[in-house]
């Protein structure tokens, strides 16, 4: 088991990495918060597979939990299903002391630990992470929220975990398109800070993804420890490829193209802008297009995603201040800063490059 500290300045707690946790979940968890009652979250796909071993593992210390299942997909991060769980808990007895467990992917996470984050005003929350995305990336740093119809995570609040369990073994039953899309997270964590960690990555998938997951961890905690309420511009190093990927997969429909697809085409997107602002060079674009397509990732924009749309739910995005656009760009690869250079034409432009680029 790797251990691996988060420290922020509302919050200190641990994410624990390594194959087998999740069904000693309970046990892990009794150590730092008393049984009670309690809600396991999850979705129908994730409940199939681990579902009744976290129960009997949360049972078998004491805890009291309900199971609140929601269909799969983006569109389960709403206000219908937050107000669904939130009803549902009032209904079952839980309060102030009970314990919310979020079981499986990003969407699980989020939505739930929003919940968590307003239920009887905050309760503790726990992230079992199933996924890749959500265990290198989206369960640790207390991001929380849903989505609306003009743009994605526009409605959510900070609150950080008690406690992270990632298990690599729940990543076995991942379809590939899903198990490579959380890949684009790994990649914008090494182009923003930790290069050589590309080398590691191969278009196989690897028997134990836990030390990559433990390093991309790590490369997070460092900026979630200096800035965790997204203030200072730190923490907004984590949002590369973020400002155009969101505005695509919203353009797209929730659910045309994984999280993780959309990214990978605003991580072109931002390249392309730090090759024009930055000075870039041309191959390092080139060379990290060809690790995402080696990933199973796209780099190409399919016709029927419009670039006006795109930009429309762009401008909506929580990245604009004052109606102007914020994007982290890389002078170089292995860091990041935050730029107010580029404008709306630029982006466009920026939208227009991801339909020219020719796949190798």
């Amino acid at each position: 088991m790797l251990k691996i500290p988060i420290s922020c300045s509302h919050a200190s707690y641990d994410v624990l990495v390594g194959g087998g946790l999740l069904t000693h979940s309970g046990d892990l968890v009794a150590k730092i918060l008393a049984p009670s009652r309690c809600a396991v979250v999850t979705d129908s796909n994730v409940a199939r597979h681990y579902l009744q071993p976290v129960l009997a593992s949360l049972k078998n210390v004491g805890f009291k939990p309900i199971t609140l299942v929601v269909p799969s997909g983006e569109r389960s991060k709403s206000f219908r299903q937050v107000y669904n769980l939130c009803h549902s808990m009032v209904v079952a007895g839980l309060d102030r002391k009970s314990v919310l467990f979020s079981l499986g992917g990003g969407v699980i996470g989020d939505l739930s630990g929003f919940a968590a984050a307003i239920f009887q005003r905050g309760i503790p929350l726990v992230q079992l992470p199933t996924t890749v995305t959500a265990q290198v990336d989206s369960s640790v740093g207390g991001k929380t929220g849903v989505n609306v119809a003009a743009g994605k995570n526009l409605i959510g609040a900070f609150h950080q975990p008690q406690l992270v369990i990632a298990d690599p073994l729940t990543l076995n039953t991942l379809p590939n398109r899903e198990y490579w899309e959380g890949f684009a997270e790994i990649v914008k964590h090494a182009i923003i800070q930790d290069m050589a960690m590309l080398k590691t990555l191969s278009p196989e998938r690897p028997k134990d993804l836990s030390a990559l997951i433990a390093r991309n961890i790590t490369v997070k905690s460092a900026l979630i420890a200096s800035d965790e309420g997204d203030k200072s511009g730190l923490r907004a190093l984590l949002n590369f490829g973020h400002t155009i990927g969101h505005g695509i997969e919203t353009a797209a429909g929730y659910g045309s193209l994984f999280h993780g697809e959309a990214i990978s085409l605003g991580i072109i997107a931002a390249l392309w802008l730090s090759k024009r602002f930055s000075g870039l060079l041309q191959s390092d674009l080139e060379y990290i297009a060809r690790i995402l397509q080696r990933l199973s990732l796209p780099i190409v924009l399919p016709d029927r995603i419009l670039t006006d749309s795109v930009l429309t739910t762009m401008r909506k995005d929580k990245k604009f201040e004052q109606g102007k656009p914020r994007f982290v760009l890389t002078h170089r690869l292995g860091s990041a800063y935050l730029s107010d250079e580029v404008d709306l034409q630029d982006a466009r432009s920026a939208i227009e490059f991801l339909r020219k680029l020719q796949p190798n």
